[in-house]
C-alpha cells in the first residue's frame, strides 16, 4: 500500500504520521500561532524531526460555524507558506488541505505533493480534475453541508452504511478522472455527534474494506476534550489513547499536531503487533 509523492512512493503498510500546521486565525486548537515565517519554520522543523512523513498545510477553519472567507484571502495566507517549506526544506512533502480547486492548483505548482479535500470533491467541480492533472494522491474526507452547516447536518439512516456508499461513491468517482492514489478520511468531528465519533471509531476497521489507506484525524478535537471535560490544550492524553484504536482498527495515517507522541503510539503500536520469536 503506496502512495506516489513527486517520484517517490510512500509505504503505507506500517502506519503514518501527518503533523498538522494550520495558518487561521480561528481554528479550535492552533489559531493563530503560525503567524511569522520564523514560528511557521520552527514548527515544521520541529514536526518533520519528530517524525511526519507529511505536513499539512491549510488555510481555511473548518471548525463548525467556521467563517467563510474568499478564495484569494485563502491564497493569500497559503501560498506564501507552500513556497517559504519548499525553499527552506526541499524534501517536504506538503499536503494542501483545502476543498477549492484554485487554492490547491496553485500550492501543487509551488512544490505541494498531495491534496486533503475535507468535501471530497462536493464543494468545488472541478477539484478532482486539478488533482488528477497533477497526478497527485488525493486525500478525501466524509462531511455533509458546509463547515458552516455541517453541524445541523447529522441525521443518518446508518452511520456507517451511509459513510461507506459515501466513499464508494466518491471513489469511482474519483477513479473516472483517472485518480488511483486515494486516501479516506472518515471526517471524526464533521457532522457527526459525539456518540457517532465514537461509533465511528468504534467500527472504523469496516473502512478498510475499500483497499484503500485510511487516515484518522481524531487529535485534541471536541469529542475527546467535551467527554472529559477538559481544554483542547489539556486533550493530548485522551488524543494519544483514541490514536492507539484508531490504529488498532486499521489506520494508516495519523493527522495530529503532536508529532511525537504520535510517533511514540505507532512504535507501541508496532511493538504489540510484531512476530512473536
Amino acid at each position: 500500500m503506496t502512495l506516489n509523492c513527486k517520484g517517490t512512493l510512500i509505504d503505507l503498510t506500517k502506519p503514518r504520521v501527518m503533523g498538522v500546521l494550520n495558518l487561521t486565525p480561528d481554528s479550535f486548537y492552533d489559531g493563530g500561532r503560525y503567524k511569522e515565517e520564523k514560528s511557521i519554520l520552527s514548527q515544521t522543523e520541529k514536526m518533520l524531526q519528530e517524525g511526519a512523513t507529511f505536513i499539512d498545510v491549510g488555510a481555511y477553519s473548518s471548525r463548525p460555524g467556521a467563517k467563510d472567507i474568499p478564495v484569494k484571502e485563502e491564497l493569500n495566507r497559503i501560498v506564501p507558506v507552500v513556497k517559504l517549506l519548499i525553499k527552506n526544506f526541499p524534501e517536504i512533502l506538503i499536503s494542501t488541505d483545502t476543498f477549492r480547486s484554485e487554492v490547491a492548483r496553485q500550492c501543487l505548482e509551488e512544490g505541494a505533493a498531495l491534496v486533503n479535500d475535507i468535501s471530497a470533491g462536493k464543494l468545488d467541480p472541478h477539484m478532482m480534475e486539478t488533482v488528477a492533472e497533477a497526478r497527485v494522491p488525493y486525500i478525501m474526507m466524509h462531511m455533509q453541508g458546509t463547515p458552516q452547516t455541517m453541524k445541523e447536518k447529522n441525521t443518518y439512516k446508518d452511520l456507517l452504511e451511509d459513510i461507506r456508499f459515501y466513499f464508494s461513491e466518491r471513489i469511482a468517482t474519483a477513479k473516472t478522472f483517472g485518480i488511483h492514489d486515494i486516501v479516506i478520511d472518515p471526517g471524526f468531528g464533521f457532522a457527526k455527534n459525539i456518540s457517532q465519533n465514537f461509533e465511528l471509531l468504534r467500527k472504523f476497521a469496516l473502512l478498510k474494506t475499500f483497499g484503500v489507506p485510511v487516515l484518522a484525524g481524531l487529535s485534541r478535537k471536541s469529542m475527546i476534550y467535551k467527554v472529559l471535560g477538559i481544554s483542547p490544550d489539556e486533550a493530548l492524553n485522551g488524543t494519544t489513547a483514541l490514536n492507539m484504536i484508531a490504529l488498532q482498527g486499521g489506520a494508516n495515517l495519523l493527522r495530529v499536531h503532536d508529532v511525537k507522541e504520535a510517533m511514540e503510539c505507532i512504535s507501541l503500536y508496532n511493538q504489540l503487533n510484531a512476530p512473536t520469536s
